[in-house]
């Protein structure tokens, strides 16, 4: 993998079949969260833009997501900021939370089967916090599952399970939302 694109460098970081214009596609052999030799290979004179993280930080542990926030923070420009999806802990939809439990449902191919945590909007907004960044959430539940959205543009990173584009959202009632947050590194 490549990182020497010309223009804003934006990666999306365990891609999965995610594939953006402007945004370069990776997966964990392309670029692994976790080990530090590849951010310095990769990166050893460029800084990125922007990062893009939808469901990927639930299948680290809390100390393995600090660590690899860590790297992020180390490789983005100042101003550069990382966006991050993953399982809202306080939606209050035992169904939904039945699905993106730690260990998931199912048979071991299911996408949850490797969860390891799962976030509330507190201790995500602190997992990036502790590395730096400044921190602003744009969707989330409360602790007493009340829905909060702050206004927010895919042009700067798209999510698919959210509030905007997610097909089980529809007719007022939300079906599957997530924890989204933006982490700015400063200036």
């Amino acid at each position: 993998m490549r990182f020497d694109a010309k223009g804003p460098l934006r990666i999306i970081i365990g891609a999965g079949e995610q594939r953006y214009d402007g945004w370069i596609a990776t997966q964990q052999e392309d670029l692994d969260l976790l080990d530090p030799r590849g951010w310095t290979r990769h990166f050893p004179d460029r800084r990125v833009d922007a990062f893009l993280c939808e469901h990927v930080w639930e299948h680290l542990t809390e100390q393995e997501g600090r660590r690899a926030a860590r790297h992020c923070f180390e490789v983005l420009k100042p101003g550069g900021h990382l966006r991050c999806a993953v399982p809202d802990a306080n939606f209050p939809d035992p169904a939904y939370q039945q699905m993106v439990q730690i260990g998931g449902p199912g048979p071991a191919d299911h996408p949850a089967a490797d969860h390891k945590i799962v976030y509330d909007h507190v201790l995500l907004a602190d997992v990036f916090q502790s590395a730096g960044f400044e921190v602003d959430l744009l969707e989330h539940c409360d602790a007493s599952g009340r829905f909060h959205y702050h206004q927010w543009s895919p042009d700067d990173g798209p999510i698919y399970r959210s509030l905007l584009s997610d097909h089980r959202n529809k007719g007022g009632k939300l079906g599957f939302v997530s924890l989204i947050l933006d982490a700015r590194k400063p200036f």
